[in-house]
């Protein structure tokens, strides 16, 4: 499988989003998604302590037993885990990799991210307690997520002589959402950070499970009330029924399209989709290999416009 680098990290363009272990999934399962994640070339996992209520780091440090020099391992702390474990001060910073290392079962976390901005704590305590991690050998490479490029700016202006910098952003991004072209991805090129999308495939509209006019299928994120009112309206879908039609004409899959779209962009990294079977684990990898000509692109533009920067 292609690479792609995240600071000094070399990770597969396929990552695997580990958002649906202990949630979704129980440990039995999601042994399962990891085992096939790994036969199928992907070395790239993502999570956070907050997944699954601290589980999905707990059942990926047991499924990586004697096959953890396999993977480049990806967490994210700072979200509210309760009324204390939150929030990126640098005593808190200390306290939450102790316990990720622990639930990780784990002696480092390749890429250690922020999950959001703390507007309580100044960027440049974070950083120089995160700094203090990659010198203690805890942490190899440090990132973020949901962050402006306001915030980008200020991170890389407060980073001490010789410290610890941000090599990755994670932020909300797909064909559905292009928001980050506004400005975040020129950012990225500007500082040299890699991009990771999350909710690559627009929380599941783009894995052709959805259509206008019939009900979403049981079992699905998008079947509670709230979701399909916010996710699956009829512009929506009208737009995913665009790109169904597109790729398909093409002998590919929306969920082809959709991967693909993204890695045309090369500051993206990894696109890590989640997964919640073996089988969407391979249609994931199987995903990567279109490769969009700039023809397409400019088609693909028509259906869902770029944004205007």
């Amino acid at each position: 499988m292609e690479t792609r680098r995240i600071g000094s990290l070399t990770v597969s363009v396929a990552g695997l989003g580990c958002n649906n272990f202990g949630m979704g999934l129980d440990y039995k399962s999601s042994e399962g998604v990891v085992r096939a994640a790994l036969d199928a070339g992907i070395n790239f996992f993502d999570t956070a302590d907050i997944y699954g209520g601290t589980k999905s780091e707990e059942f990926i440090g047991r499924a990586l037993a004697g096959r953890r020099q396999a993977v480049v391992l990806a967490t994210k702390f700072g979200l509210p885990i309760d009324d204390t474990r939150k929030g990126a001060g640098p005593a808190y910073v200390r306290q939450a990799v102790e316990d990720s290392l622990r639930r990780l079962a784990t002696d480092r976390i390749d890429l250690y991210q922020l999950h959001q901005p703390d507007p309580a704590t100044p960027i440049a305590d974070t950083l120089g307690a995160l700094d203090d991690l990659v010198r203690a050998g805890k942490v190899r490479e440090i990132g973020c997520s949901n962050f402006s490029v306001a915030q980008l700016n200020e991170a890389e202006a407060a980073v001490a002589r010789g410290g610890a910098r941000f090599v990755s952003v994670q932020n909300e991004y797909s064909l559905l959402h292009r928001e980050p072209e506004r400005e975040v991805l020129a950012a990225c090129e500007r500082l040299g950070l890699a991009f990771l999308p999350y909710f690559p495939l627009a929380s599941g509209l783009l894995t052709g499970k959805y259509s206008s006019g019939a009900p979403a299928p049981a079992g699905t994120r998008l079947t509670h009330a709230w979701a399909a009112k916010r996710f699956l309206t009829d512009d929506r879908l009208d737009r995913v029924e665009a790109l169904r039609r597109f790729a398909e004409s093409r002998g590919h899959s929306v969920l082809e399209l959709a991967v693909s779209w993204l890695l045309r962009r090369p500051v993206v990294a990894s696109v890590i989709a989640g997964a919640t079977s073996p089988e969407q684990v391979r249609a994931n990898v199987q995903a990567v290999s279109w490769r969009l000509t700039d023809a397409e692109l400019n088609e693909i533009d028509r259906i869902v416009p770029a944004m205007a920067a």
